[in-house]
């Protein structure tokens, strides 16, 4: 199972290990992609180019992006993800990389927990 917290602005958040270092991961429930990483960690993972995807922004706006293959660690596992690169230093984890979890946003504790289902 994988803890979090709730921060003051509201947002679910979990720590990942990423290149031997700490990043605190927002979990977008409105981000229906697998997987957006700082621009900063490409070169430090293996990734394997697959394409173009048009996004779709909260605002309406459309963007189009490439999508990465990555080998990924999460959940003390190493998973293989589609991922995009960002200039931003946040790193947003989609609800495709959350398919199999049960996520559980308690935002009085402010606590998150995602399990692992099956």
């Amino acid at each position: 199972m994988i803890h979090g917290i709730v921060t003051e602005d509201g947002v679910p958040t979990i720590t990942l290990q990423i290149d031997k270092q700490d990043w605190q991961a927002t979990i977008d429930t409105g981000f229906n992609g697998y997987l957006e990483l700082p621009e900063v960690l490409q070169n430090s993972l293996n990734t394997r180019y697959v394409g173009k995807v048009t996004s779709a922004l909260a605002g309406g706006q459309m963007i189009e992006e490439d999508v990465y293959l990555i080998n990924f660690p999460f959940d003390r596992s190493i998973i293989q993800s589609e991922v995009t690169f960002v200039a931003d230093a946040q790193i947003l984890i989609g609800t495709r990389l959350l398919q199999g979890y049960r996520l559980l946003i308690n935002f009085v504790r402010k606590t998150v927990e995602l399990e692992k289902i099956g």
